[in-house]
């Protein structure tokens, strides 16, 4: 039909469907995705997958290791140790120019990656971070978009599950083409690139602004704060540095227990993590959970309180990982890659036209669904054009998740944050097409690989 792959027709037809329920009748994400994967069986007439692609999830680790992560989120929510950490972040850089603002940029972004939600940490950390900001000088617009700038680049970031989902299609298209490990240190590269682009973009309106430091009266003390939080900052190290050990010494580990065992023990440690992470924290935490202790009474009480946080995100990548599988098993990758190349568009028209595209989509839906609906396909199509597929792959989450509720006029991130910092949409608007511009430009410079990326 006008040319266009069938696949591509049920493509659009799911989009529009997705965009009615979650914009017009304003259901939330994980029924979207669940109505979503039986509306693309219906509509695809392919009823033989129902099954095969709805228990496709649970057969892969992966999805179990975003489970975990998110389970430490709310262990460390509950031992407050990322309170500690942000207290003596705002202890060194609450004296510069605009300090509350880079507190909220280095807190609210390691909430986000623990959460995987950007809207959603918005509102979480935003009620902390935007009244501080407020109180130190900053306009109210500039204050609820550095919250939620700041919320949305956690996306992109390890442990969020998005990075994890976006390699499992990765895998699918290209096994074997980079370690699970070597992954999820490039994700932390793409992110340090990211990081800086909005630590200047943050410097750069401050002294527009005239923003000043923290009032000296105001500032949590240096030795009292790290005397408190210094524990919690061996918290970082026991994500990172397993995940770096098995990205750098792969050659190492095949040569002992072989390809296979190399690859069992990268998912082992990515599996393992997290648990070492959650009992470190519950260890230096223990004092600050609502019984004092750790007991199992108290482990009852934060795990059956936190099912509202963490059931409806596993719902929503589980669905959207069983609807991708049926597209997978359409030929959709296929489909979409040999129109693009039909069109005759060349690598660099793909490097701007995508990034703009997905910041639009990201209007409407979350960057789970657009990698679940719509990765394989742009992967397949950019690696048919003569890109690095996994380049492209490893920019996904900041092209999708990152931009998800940022883009005008749907931005649910800014609404969020504008409710907080009580300001007005146009010059919040204003403000955010600034912050959304430096963040497409800089996706753009990295899918040239002008731009070094630790891992890759």
């Amino acid at each position: 039909m006008l040319g266009v792959p069938l696949p591509i027709w049920y493509l659009i037809t799911l989009l529009v469907f997705v965009a009615i329920l979650f914009v017009v009748l304003k259901r939330p994400m994980y029924e979207v995705m669940a109505l979503s994967f039986v509306f693309t069986i219906v509509i695809t007439g392919k009823f033989d997958l129902f099954w095969s692609s709805l228990l496709y999830p649970s057969t892969s680790s992966l999805f179990y290791a975003i489970f975990a992560f998110m389970v430490v989120a709310v262990v460390f929510d509950e031992t407050k140790v990322v309170q500690r950490i942000i207290r003596l972040i705002l202890s060194v850089v609450g004296r510069f120019r605009g300090g509350a603002g880079y507190v909220s940029l280095l807190g609210s972004t390691f909430m986000a990656a623990l959460s995987g939600t950007g809207p959603g940490n918005v509102a979480a950390t935003g009620v902390f971070t935007i009244p501080t900001m407020k109180k130190t000088g900053f306009p109210s617009p500039l204050a609820a978009t550095t919250e939620m700038s700041a919320s949305m680049l956690g996306n992109l970031i390890p442990p969020s599950g998005i990075v994890i989902l976006t390699f499992g299609i990765l895998e699918e298209l290209h096994p074997g083409s980079i370690a699970l490990s070597s992954w999820m240190i490039a994700a932390y590269g793409i992110g340090l690139w990211f990081f800086v682009q909005r630590w200047l973009t943050l410097w750069g309106f401050c002294k527009y602004y005239d923003v000043q430091p923290i009032p000296e009266e105001e500032r949590p003390r240096f030795r009292q704060s790290f005397k408190l939080g210094w524990p919690a900052l061996i918290l970082p190290a026991l994500i990172f540095i397993p995940l770096f050990m098995d990205a750098q010494m792969q050659n190492w580990i095949k040569g002992r227990i072989g390809e296979a065992g190399a690859e069992a023990f990268s998912f082992s440690v990515l599996m393992f993590t997290p648990g070492m992470a959650a009992a470190y924290a519950l260890w230096i935490g223990r004092k600050a959970m609502s019984s004092g202790k750790i007991n199992r009474s108290a482990l009852n009480d934060m795990f059956r309180h936190s099912l509202n946080r963490v059931v409806p995100i596993s719902v929503t990548i589980y669905m959207a990982y069983a609807t991708s599988q049926v597209f997978v098993e359409l030929g959709m990758e296929d489909a979409v890659r040999d129109w693009f190349v039909s069109l005759g568009l060349t690598t660099t028209v793909l490097i701007v036209v995508l990034p703009l595209f997905f910041m639009l989509l990201g209007m409407i839906l979350p960057g789970s669904s657009q990698i679940a609906i719509l990765g394989g396909a742009t992967i397949a199509s950019f690696a048919a054009l003569g890109g690095d597929p996994v380049l492209f792959a490893a920019l996904l989450p900041a092209m999708t998740g990152a931009l998800e509720g940022m883009t005008p006029p749907l931005a649910l991130g800014m609404y969020v944050a504008m409710g907080i910092a009580g300001s007005g949409f146009k010059e919040t608007a204003k403000l955010t097409i600034i912050w959304v511009a430096c963040h497409v430009l800089l996706s753009m410079l990295l899918l040239t690989g002008m731009l070094p990326v630790l891992g890759l």
